[in-house]
């Protein structure tokens, strides 16, 4: 019995050094190769998307509309950002509100003018394509397209890392009735007759007039009457009108004892709060907000025969930094290529605003992630540090403009091209890691003599027809104009 249970024990002993040198798994685990390994750890091209598609309408009305491309919320998204997609008419008025997420505004085409709230005063500008403006959470503010008969569109990033957490964003409506509430609407009637020193009758034709929706008409006989005759005002006789509201409820407001009139709003207060101080020079009111920065207006960074490039950063344009948001726009000619690259220090968030072509994402693992083909109006994504790039069809230009997670300067690392890291790493090690000699690395890496953006038309796309099953978010500016042709679902 005694040398059975001996050698019993040391086959348990070896049994369990065998299992320690083999590693441990789990039951029912297998033993994984690299090939399982790299199929196993990403999922196959196409399972994970790099196009955003997740679009909800949030606002709409006969005078514009707004649409949100919700973020991937995946675990290699460093910090989620929305897009929206306002349109609005000729002639019409996004009405004072705030949101509980920041705004960086880039006008795609029209004219509009913006005024905020910034540090206790009114700055209004005007913007027109190519304008950049940012709008800080919790700032109120509106939005006027001042054109007679041009649609504006509005791409803008929305920054939900300050967010509530009730939506995509949270609007807080200033103006507005039935449709929208006001959210002062919300207050007990007893509590704003006397917060406004108003009677109940004044403070129900004030918040039941409009039903008009966020988005309204102003100007012509469909828009409401109170925001039609305000903004139909010249802007001195604006400030007089507001001025001759301010002075009779301060008049009223000064035969109440000092106490209570410093503890109780009033129609002075909320004027000033939304439609600043008197004091104002006609035309644009500056204020004290920074000036908006035109994209159009300066030289790209980067040019050759093949496309140019662009990228804002904090020390290009100072608002960004509050946002951490940076800013790029890439124009590729017909067949070219922005080499394969990567970007150390942010996501990247892309919308296509002409032409056709094609992204390549390339998962850390060497596989592909996704090569899909994009046109006008599609938004991608890419996470930080993946390897990818974009080709322009051979037909056309291919133009993109985006956000990225980082206000910083990118410093993206190219991993093609003649200014391509691996001719910074070019040398004995480089070749050994490839297999062949280093003269033969030097002829391979020397051959493309282009930077940045490459010749490629035998990688580019063809101008094939755009199938349905390609398109995997709705044009967002395409999409309104349909049903402004064939009416409201």
């Amino acid at each position: 019995m005694g040398n059975k249970a001996a050698l019993l024990l040391l086959l348990l002993v070896v049994g369990y050094g065998v299992s320690v040198s083999m590693g441990y798994r789990e039951e029912g685990e297998e033993e994984w190769g690299p090939e399982e390994r790299r199929r196993e750890k990403y999922p196959e091209e196409g399972k994970a998307s790099f196009l955003l598609q997740d679009s909800k309408r949030v606002v709409r009305t006969d005078a514009g509309e707004m649409r949100v491309v919700r973020s991937f919320g995946g675990r290699i998204v460093d910090r989620p950002m929305h897009i929206g997609f306002i349109t609005m008419e000729p002639q019409s008025l996004f009405i004072p509100q705030y949101l509980d997420s920041s705004l960086i505004i880039f006008i795609r085409r029209g004219e509009a003018k913006i005024g905020h709230i910034y540090k206790d005063e009114l700055s209004e500008r005007s913007l027109k394509d190519g304008d950049i403006y940012r709008i800080p959470a919790g700032s109120a503010f509106y939005i006027v397209n001042t054109e007679e008969g041009q649609r504006l569109h509005i791409i803008c990033s929305i920054n939900p890392s300050e967010s509530l957490g009730l939506g995509l964003f949270q609007s807080f409506y200033l103006g507005g009735g039935s449709y929208p509430t006001s959210i002062l609407a919300g207050f007990d009637p007893e509590t704003l007759t006397n917060a406004f020193n108003v009677t109940r009758k004044e403070l129900r034709d004030i918040f039941s007039r409009q039903q008009g929706g966020p988005i309204v008409f102003v100007g012509d006989s469909r828009a409401p009457r109170v925001w039609s005759k305000f903004l139909q005002l010249k802007e001195k006789d604006r400030l007089q009108h507001l001025k001759r509201i301010v002075d009779y409820h301060q008049e009223q407001e000064e035969q109440e004892e000092q106490e209570e009139d410093q503890t109780k709003w009033s129609w002075r207060k909320l004027l000033i709060s939304v439609f600043g101080e008197e004091n104002r020079r006609q035309g644009d009111r500056t204020g004290k907000a920074p000036d908006c920065y035109n994209i159009y207006g300066r030289s790209p960074d980067f040019k050759n025969r093949y496309g140019s490039s662009m990228a804002i950063d904090a020390s290009d344009y100072s608002p960004l930094k509050h946002s951490g948001i940076g800013i790029y726009f890439v124009n590729l000619t017909a067949g070219s290529m922005l080499a394969p690259h990567l970007n150390p220090t942010a996501t990247e968030y892309g919308i296509v605003l002409k032409g056709t072509g094609r992204i390549q994402i390339v998962y850390p693992n060497g596989t592909s992630a996704m090569n899909a083909k994009v046109s006008e109006g599609d938004v991608f994504w890419v996470p930080r540090y993946f390897a990818f790039c974009q080709i322009a069809s051979r037909t056309g230009p291919f133009e993109f403009f985006g956000f990225t997670t980082s206000a910083r300067k990118n410093r993206p690392q190219f991993l093609a091209g003649a200014n391509s890291l691996l001719h910074v790493l070019q040398g004995p090690e480089l070749a050994a890691s490839m297999g062949i000699s280093e003269d033969r690395s030097r002829r391979f890496l020397d051959s493309q003599r282009e930077a940045v953006i490459l010749p490629s038309a035998s990688a580019a796309p063809p101008d094939t027809e755009y199938h349905k099953e390609e398109t995997l978010m709705p044009k967002m500016f395409k999409s309104f104009e349909n049903d402004m042709i064939m009416g409201f679902d």
